[in-house]
């Protein structure tokens, strides 16, 4: 399981260092795909396969189960986890995703989330505004 928050920068060359607590979990090949809120999601192969066979019982005719499939997996890419925790983000992710130098990199139970720093900064201070809001609705759903 991910969890936590941890700050980090993307190299001149494009490569991204895990935190070292995501590493092993992670393992040495990962799905980086795109996200939701223009952030990057990273998988561990085995979760990202299992993804994959969820997506695969979608309803063929149902016109957001083919967009979501489409989107999911057209904007995905399997990167080496190189021998120092750094990852190659390719430029069509980064640039989806706004990410420059500066980031925030988020453990979500089982995926890592790559986020702009400012992006991040700005989802976080609309999170807080709206946290009791929210947990008051996810209760009600047995959360």
């Amino acid at each position: 399981m991910f969890f936590g928050e941890f700050r980090h920068t993307i190299d001149d060359k494009g490569r991204l260092s895990l935190p070292a607590k995501f590493r092993l979990e992670l393992g040495e090949r990962v799905v980086i795909t795109k996200g939701l809120e223009r952030c990057l999601f990273v998988f561990p192969m085995k979760e990202f396969e299992a993804l994959v066979e969820r997506l695969k019982g979608l309803p063929l005719g149902r016109k957001e189960a083919r967009e979501f499939s489409r989107f999911l997996l057209a904007g995905s890419t399997d990167v080496e986890v190189d021998g120092h925790g750094r990852v190659l983000i390719p430029q069509n992710l980064r640039e989806y995703a706004g990410l420059e130098r500066e980031t925030v990199v988020i453990g979500v139970s089982s995926r890592v989330e790559v986020w702009d720093r400012q992006a991040y900064d700005d989802f976080s201070d609309r999170a807080s505004d709206e946290f009791e809001a929210t947990a008051e609705k996810l209760i009600d759903l047995g959360i």
